[in-house]
């Protein structure tokens, strides 16, 4: 089995594709990537995740979908969860079970195939920016923030991943990070942009003093209004918009998965 490391991704072959799974709260959704593009071959395919969402009920939906595709080649899975060496640590959105399960020897087992790559969602979507979306052509350090229920965190540099950051869960002026300026806080407490940006700013900030990034790149579902709030930001690092949305998970498993493949093969 592979894991996902810390080396650069490279897509310098014609034609190469890969598959990715994302796993939801809502939803798990999967495809075949063409890894020179960033873009899917084909449409995706997404099944509702099961409640209770425990790691067999998602394993055998992470399954059909492979099965879908007949796809046999390394798959990548996203987790909403802190994961190392395979191993869920954390769960958000999912079955408190997950926590401390084989997640890449349930997916190998339920798959068939013993090529899998497992990685936190925030980092997978991480890669796919960086690769093809907000931070395409970008050097230095790049930060992906996905601001939803709370705020999820993928840091880059020159296309290497630093996995599980956990950005959100920093103290930001008394408060956990994603307790002030996720897009659920802005809604709980019914914030207009620019109110909604004042505290986004406070919490890029402080990630500023410590990470000192060349670039910030906005994703969850209310970068697709950015025109109402990043022009209202006043943290010094620039900040753009996501661009792949709802594939970045995909694309961005996708590529682990093939780059831990060809670290194994190289090995």
């Amino acid at each position: 089995m592979t894991e996902a490391g810390s080396v650069p991704i490279t897509t310098d072959s014609a034609h190469r594709h890969g598959f990715g799974v994302d796993v939801g709260g809502s939803g798990i959704k999967g495809g075949i990537v063409d890894l020179v593009t960033g873009e899917l071959v084909g449409d995706r395919y997404k099944i509702e995740t099961p409640q209770p969402a425990t790691p067999d009920a998602i394993a055998g939906v992470v399954a059909q979908i492979v099965q879908h595709f007949g796809w046999t080649g390394s798959i990548g899975v996203t987790l909403p969860a802190v994961v190392t060496g395979g191993v869920a640590r954390s769960a958000a959105n999912i079955d408190e079970s997950w926590i401390d399960t084989d997640a890449r020897a349930l997916f190998a087992k339920a798959i068939g195939n013993d090529n899998i790559t497992v990685l936190n969602d925030a980092d997978a979507a991480g890669v796919a920016e960086d690769r093809f979306g907000g931070g395409k052509d970008k050097t230095g350090v790049v930060v992906l923030l996905t601001f939803g229920t709370g705020i999820g965190s993928a840091v880059l540099h020159n296309g290497v991943l630093l996995p599980n950051t956990e950005l959100g869960h920093l103290e930001v002026d008394g408060k956990e990070a994603e307790h002030r300026a996720a897009s659920s806080v802005k809604e709980s407490e019914d914030l207009s942009y620019k109110e909604w940006a004042k505290e986004v700013s406070k919490v890029l900030a402080t990630f500023e003093a410590l990470l000192w990034p060349d670039l910030f790149i906005a994703g969850g579902g209310i970068s697709r209004k950015s025109e109402k709030w990043i022009p209202h930001l006043t943290n010094r690092t620039p900040v753009v918009a996501a661009t792949l949305l709802n594939t970045a998970g995909i694309v961005g498993a996708a590529l682990a998965a093939d780059t831990a493949s060809d670290t194994a093969i190289d090995r």
